[in-house]
């Protein structure tokens, strides 16, 4: 049997273990995973069969409304893990530690990530290269299973100009390699690799035992994940090149709410067998048979 997250017998949960096996070069599937902020797309999400659940930072612009990852707070992601907890997915539940939440000291990184796994998560993300191996070092001697986050890393926006592609030079992709190698060796059981040339990511992901998981980073990867609500067209203000719209849920819903309006208003909403109804006989003993509707 190939080692693979998806080679558990169905319905099993599935593990950080079972995740951290899973490299494509050893005939492991390449691993799916998706974002998810609440019940309902968790339970879509595990139905789907998709391997991990990302509670991302990502809630802040798709869901909660703001114009980057920076205003997303630990109680945010922790109360939005909760929720995806509570419909006790098959997937890998990892909870993204937002901005400021482990930058500072390794113990406020380790008691943070403690409220996301008390929320709920199986593990927490973290973005950052070798500079971040002090709080991955903390976290794991905690027990508390990370991955890492490479390439552009949306919580450094601006120090970085903007959401531009990483590591396009020779030294900038062997640095990304050395920042690869050295999360992996302080134990982060897998890595995410965001908007990086397709190449560079091929060099990382052969350059690691752990899976690699792309977004932007071509097809030589170990898996790829996605937002949720890009992947069902939910979002359709932003259209990232590496994004693939599978629905068009924006529009079916807007039709669907423009329907019910139409028929609210044309009083065709509800009708009878929409409605609760009085037995015969209380209805004639109130006198209401005869009148008007």
């Amino acid at each position: 049997m190939s080692s693979t997250a998806t080679s558990a017998p169905s319905g099993a949960p599935i593990t950080v273990p079972g995740i951290a096996g899973s490299k494509v070069r050893r005939g492991a599937e390449p691993l799916v995973m998706v974002t998810a902020y609440d019940a309902p797309g968790a339970r879509i999400a595990s139905e789907a069969g998709v391997d991990l659940i990302l509670v991302g930072d990502s809630v802040a612009m798709v869901v909660l409304g703001y114009d980057d990852t920076l205003q997303v707070t630990v109680d945010d992601i922790a109360h939005h893990t909760a929720a995806v907890a509570r419909a006790k997915p098959r997937p890998l539940i990892v909870a993204d530690l937002p901005w400021m939440s482990y930058h500072v000291s390794a113990e406020d990184t380790v008691r943070n990530a403690a409220q996301l796994i008390r929320a709920g998560a199986e593990a927490v993300k973290l973005e950052g290269g070798r500079k971040r191996l002090p709080m991955v070092e903390a976290l794991v001697d905690a027990e508390i299973p990370v991955m890492g986050h490479l390439g552009l890393t949306p919580q450094s926006v601006h120090a970085m100009g903007g959401f531009k592609v990483q590591a396009k030079s020779s030294d900038a992709a062997m640095a990304l390699v050395a920042d690869a190698k050295a999360l992996a060796h302080a134990g982060c059981f897998a890595i995410v690799l965001e908007g990086v040339p397709s190449e560079v990511a091929s060099l990382v992901t052969a350059a690691v035992d752990v899976p690699i998981i792309g977004i932007g980073a071509g097809p030589d990867v170990d898996g790829q994940v996605l937002v949720y609500h890009d992947v069902l067209g939910i979002e359709d203000r932003i259209a990232p090149k590496f994004v693939r719209r599978y629905a068009d849920l924006k529009a079916a819903s807007v039709a669907a709410i423009a329907a019910y309006a139409g028929d609210v208003r044309a009083r065709a909403f509800p009708g009878p067998s929409e409605s609760y109804h009085l037995s015969a006989e209380v209805a004639e003993t109130l006198g209401l048979y005869g009148r008007p509707a």
